[in-house]
């Protein structure tokens, strides 16, 4: 089967150079080693350049109008910048997604021995954008919400709450995390508990303008949970109740389900903080991890895993060295790749077959 990756993007197209009449000669192509050919036009550009964070890859001019070149970005999902002549320019012959508080472009090429979130020939579940009004952010709010392919609306379903990370919102874990179709793969294999999967905005500000990660746990307990439970047939119990979220979700996931043990059984942290990255004042929210026997009780799995490349990794060496010296039970995996939805991806493909099970 022919490679479909971009059927999970906001701007879904078939990747292919066609009638240079119609600037179709412009785009990107995945070659069989993993490497990338780009063709980009700029007339008029004194340089080109591929820039992966840093990592620059330089195209040649082949005539007077196009550039091309060949770029090894690794493996997995990539956010690229096109930069013509210093300038980011937002390429639209490249997948086009959210990130970085702004639309990227990206490549996403496929990894071997992880086709896990493949768009395979089973059933599919469906993602459905909702809406909901918001008193602490004065307007609507919007939520994905991913239902099974048997999803029967006369049969109640536990909730998972999925966060994004910084400068990302609601589209990142169906768009660049394929979860809709790493659930689907993973319940065709009878692996995984049929469930609903509700992902919010966590980038939300309040009547200041000003955005901070600790205002979305409040729109989720006071707004976002009675909604999804007004609307949707599903448990309002905390074992049928789980969280997690990756780098900023991670910190936003343990401050909820560690300020309020009552209303979650489940956590997880992708990339995961335990604790404010930005910040260096008390939170209150740890006090829980000082009590063993209330924590042990209070969460059947409570998650952390992350990148052996992520850039924040000494922060997660400090946290471990913090909950060496509690008395709570947390599952701790690692997993190749740094701070990028190649980890977040495998996070979640290890985590949703552990939660909702007896």
């Amino acid at each position: 089967m022919k490679y479909q990756g971009l059927l999970d993007s906001p701007l879904s197209f078939d990747a292919y150079f066609g009638e240079p009449s119609r600037d179709g000669d412009q785009g990107f192509e995945i070659r069989e080693d993993g490497t990338v050919f780009f063709r980009i036009k700029a007339p008029n550009a004194k340089e080109v350049v591929i820039d992966q964070f840093g990592s620059l890859s330089p195209l040649r001019r082949v005539d007077d109008e196009n550039w091309e070149g060949v770029a090894d970005l690794g493996r997995g999902f990539k956010y690229i910048f096109v930069k013509i002549d210093g300038a980011d320019v937002l390429c639209p012959y490249l997948p086009i997604g959210y990130g970085c508080c702004r639309p990227m472009n990206y490549i996403d090429i496929p990894v071997p021995g992880e086709d896990w979130d493949r768009l395979a020939d089973v059933p599919h579940g469906a993602v459905t954008r909702r809406y909901f009004p918001s008193a602490i952010t004065g307007k609507h709010e919007i939520c994905l919400v991913y239902t099974p392919p048997a999803y029967d609306p006369n049969r109640k379903y536990p909730v998972l709450y999925l966060q994004h990370g910084y400068g990302e919102n609601e589209i990142g874990w169906v768009f660049q995390g394929h979860v809709g179709r790493i659930a689907d793969l993973l319940l065709s294999e009878g692996r995984m508990e049929e469930m609903l999967i509700v992902m919010g905005c966590g980038m939300v500000k309040g009547e200041s303008k000003e955005h901070t990660a600790e205002l979305f746990p409040k729109i989720l307990l006071g707004e976002l949970i009675p909604y999804i439970e007004a609307h949707y047939n599903v448990y309002t119990d905390k074992w049928h109740r789980a969280m997690a979220g990756l780098s900023m979700g991670s910190f936003q996931t343990s401050l909820t389900t560690l300020t309020h043990p009552e209303l979650f059984g489940w956590a997880g942290l992708f990339s995961g903080f335990l604790r404010a990255p930005w910040s260096q004042g008390p939170e209150p929210h740890l006090a829980l991890l000082d009590d063993g026997e209330k924590f042990n009780a209070s969460f059947k799995v409570f998650y952390r895993a992350m990148g052996t490349e992520d850039q924040f990794f000494d922060r997660f060496l400090e946290e471990d060295k913090l909950l060496a010296e509690k008395p709570v039970k947390l599952l701790r995996r690692t997993f190749p790749g740094g701070h990028d939805w190649s980890v977040w991806r495998r996070c979640v493909h290890d985590f949703l077959p552990m939660i909702f099970k007896d």
